[in-house]
């Protein structure tokens, strides 16, 4: 039996386990020959691993997002925001999307107010 990945997400725990036999009857063709059957069990065994490991990954950041904003059941919004949060998966993710989802919250630079140098002197004051 493979070893299961266990994401614990408050007090809930998660086990992830995707089996190397399914990715094997998924990939495997008829006329395989004998010589091919290892290489075959290793790419399986990496087949299953990868999305294994992107899973436990992004329940991960969802179950953190979710506990930001202190609730206990995920939402499409608490993936949209691991997703867009974490630089890599944003990266990955980048043309999808997470219906019901929103959006980043963000304020454009031009439409802050603008600093007088009264502030700008109080808060260096302030500083040293």
């Amino acid at each position: 039996m493979p070893k299961q990945k266990t994401i614990n997400i408050g007090r809930f725990r998660i086990f992830i386990l995707i089996s190397t036999s399914t990715v094997n009857e998924e990939t495997s063709a008829e006329g395989e020959k004998q010589t091919r059957e290892g290489q075959l069990r290793r790419c399986t065994v990496f087949l299953a691993a990868v999305p294994e490991y992107l899973v436990v990954e992004v329940l991960e950041l969802v179950g953190n997002a979710a506990r930001d904003n202190k609730k206990t059941r995920i939402i499409p919004r608490h993936l949209q925001l691991a997703i867009l949060n974490d630089e890599e998966l944003n990266r990955l993710m980048l043309g999808v999307t997470i219906s019901q989802g929103g959006v980043l919250l963000s304020i454009h630079a031009v439409l802050l107010p603008k600093k007088t140098q009264e502030e700008i002197q109080r808060r260096q004051r302030i500083n040293f």
